[in-house]
């Protein structure tokens, strides 16, 4: 698996705290390996989020993302 970071992303990333970025790191370690990784509590989003999924970081922290492709995706949020 693949990913793309979005500017908005890459801002969102550098505001939070040293211990969460580490879990964020280590959670998309685990998403490139297996997307489906049950920890990750991956699922699909409603709402204006249509269309794009969701990762557990933190109990409190998301990673949000589209499909581009096959084994491409993007993370928005």
């Amino acid at each position: 698996m693949q990913y793309i970071l979005s500017k908005r992303f890459e801002k969102d990333f550098a505001k939070l705290p040293k211990a969460t970025k580490k879990k964020a790191i280590d959670a998309l370690a685990k998403f490139i390996e297996n997307p489906q990784n049950p920890p990750l509590r991956n699922h699909g989003l409603t709402g204006r989020w249509k269309g794009h999924f969701s990762i557990n970081v933190t109990g409190d922290t998301r990673a949000i993302y589209f499909v581009i492709e096959d084994n491409v995706v993007r993370f928005v949020a």
